[in-house]
């Protein structure tokens, strides 16, 4: 004890001197290149962009767009969703909690507009609109993986908390619908808005609300094999506020092309890096159109195969022409090459003039969801406003209209548009889990490449469209499409009691077969 006061006496000169020295060090150590505070609108900006844009290339591209068919590779690195290969992939979105690069930490930006508009009763509405955009990163999240850190999440800064605890699934639904309600309520159009901040609506309070029933409409209808009578309750509370019907209330995320990669359209830029550079020879993740979405838009005479696929032709092996000709396309199977097949050049890409495009807008939530989702509420007489033929005639032709903001090469004509719905009507007298197909498989096309994320959701869901599931050899999920994302290991590691206690309540497992609570 003596020698421990000693060795305090002996320090408190040097603590003195320190303390006489540090005048100005703290200013000299501010980045002049950072906020020092949190400025709201910044991290609006950045919540809204990495909110839809976390883990494209891993989650929406290999993992979903290969298991729902829309893409195949002949490879088994990145088959993560082609032969069921690679759960490593599945496991990037969990980035939108706290990872920094592009893309990344969505959770905890919109954590911290939150906290920084929730104080003056002036931002109200930027407050709703941060709130409601937190359902969104959130619904995102919890389809992905299930029960996950949700009322705990993004306090690591605030509350020094580094361990969050697991919510179910269920509370979660809970919540996400309350704060829906809660913030559309609160939009007060005398209050200030986040303005140019705001990239989807420029602080349109009006749409904002529409978004906010919209994503309402979206959950509430995900409940439809858990909690029924709940699910009608929030349905038609959603189809009353009001739910993005027209073009012009679409939301949307206009891009840029230029040197400033950051400011391209991320699902372009993705695509482009991994697979669709240029045409002929291979490609770098083995990636083609797969055959079930090809052969399905060429038998119903889908005119938006014109708009998203082509065939690289050439007559020289030096000079290749993007080839929209419906007799070309052809989509390459899932899980049935292990090896360059010697017709590679054969299969369909994307359509280098819409779908990769850096300066293509992406439709965060558009008005043919709503639609559809509007027909299967008439089916099952939770909706009186409109006959699900008409709301389906509706979808078709709002999905097609909306590629023509991704250039002339994705203008439909209304005469195609007509055609394509006398060639497919709506099933008007099949029977409820007929039109429920029809509906969901419409889905399947209509938000193809734009949301894959929902489409994965609504065909767990449903179990629309029908697809064939792949079985290749050494495969992880025992030839089943996979059904949820793993959680990181990680968390295992730094979060590991709250981890093993949601894997356990989850069924003890964390695989790709793992199911969500909604999923039955």
């Amino acid at each position: 004890m003596n020698r421990f006061f000693q060795k305090i006496l002996c320090a408190a000169p040097l603590f003195l001197l320190l303390s006489s020295c540090d005048k100005g060090f703290e200013e000299m150590n501010v980045d002049p290149n950072k906020y020092s505070q949190v400025v709201p609108e910044y991290l609006f900006t950045r919540a809204l962009l990495d909110g839809v844009s976390t883990n494209f290339t891993g989650a929406a591209y290999l993992t979903i767009g290969q298991s729902m068919q829309h893409f195949a590779t002949y490879k088994e690195v990145p088959a993560a969703g082609d032969k069921y290969f690679n759960f490593g992939y599945s496991q990037g979105s969990w980035n939108a909690y706290a990872g920094t690069g592009a893309g990344q930490g969505s959770v905890v930006s919109i954590r911290q507009v939150i906290d920084a508009v929730s104080t003056n009763p002036a931002d109200v509405n930027k407050l709703s609109a941060a709130r409601i955009w937190k359902a969104y990163i959130f619904h995102r999240l919890t389809d992905l993986y299930g029960d996950i850190p949700y009322f705990d999440a993004g306090k690591a800064l605030s509350d020094k908390n580094y361990g969050p605890k697991y919510d179910t699934q269920q509370a979660i639904y809970a919540d996400l619908l309350k704060e829906l309600d809660e913030s559309i309520a609160a939009f007060d159009a005398t209050k200030g808005t986040f303005g140019n901040a705001d990239l989807m609506y420029g602080g349109d309070v009006t749409k904002w609300k529409k978004f906010g029933y919209s994503l309402m409409l979206r959950l509430g209808m995900r409940l439809t094999q858990v909690e029924p009578a709940l699910s009608k309750t929030w349905v038609e509370k959603a189809i009353a506020g009001g739910v993005i019907l027209d073009d012009a209330d679409r939301a949307v995320i206009s891009y840029v092309d230029g040197s400033q990669t950051a400011s391209r359209n991320f699902i372009a830029s993705g695509l482009l890096s991994t697979d669709y550079i240029t045409p002929g020879g291979d490609n770098v993740e083995g990636g083609k159109f797969a055959k079930t979405f090809i052969d399905y838009l060429k038998a119903t005479k889908d005119p938006r195969l014109n708009v998203f696929s082509v065939v690289w032709t050439t007559t020289d092996n030096k000079t290749y022409t993007a080839d929209t000709t419906s007799a070309l396309q052809m989509g390459m199977p899932n899980a049935a090459y292990n090896s360059l097949p010697s017709n590679f050049n054969s299969f369909s890409e994307p359509n280098p003039n819409t779908l990769l495009r850096y300066s293509a807008p992406l439709i965060v939530m558009g008005n043919a969801e709503m639609h559809l989702l509007l027909a299967e509420a008439a089916v099952r007489g939770w909706s009186s406003g409109t006959t699900a033929a008409t709301a389906y005639a509706n979808a078709v032709k709002a999905g097609m209209r909306q590629w023509s903001l991704f250039g002339t090469g994705g203008v439909i004509s209304e005469a195609r548009m007509n055609a394509y719905l006398a060639a497919n009507p709506y099933k008007t007298t099949g029977s409820v889990a007929e039109q429920l197909e029809q509906i969901s498989t419409q889905k399947w096309v209509a938000l193809f490449l734009e949301d894959e994320f929902e489409i994965f959701a609504n065909w767990r869901r449903t179990g629309y469209p029908k697809l064939t599931p792949t079985n290749y050899p050494g495969n992880l999920t025992g030839g089943k499409i996979p059904t949820r994302f793993v959680i990181p290991d990680s968390e295992e590691t730094y979060n590991r009691n709250n981890f093993i206690e949601a894997r356990t309540r989850q069924g003890g497992t964390n695989t790709l077969s793992s199911v969500v609570w909604w999923d039955k």
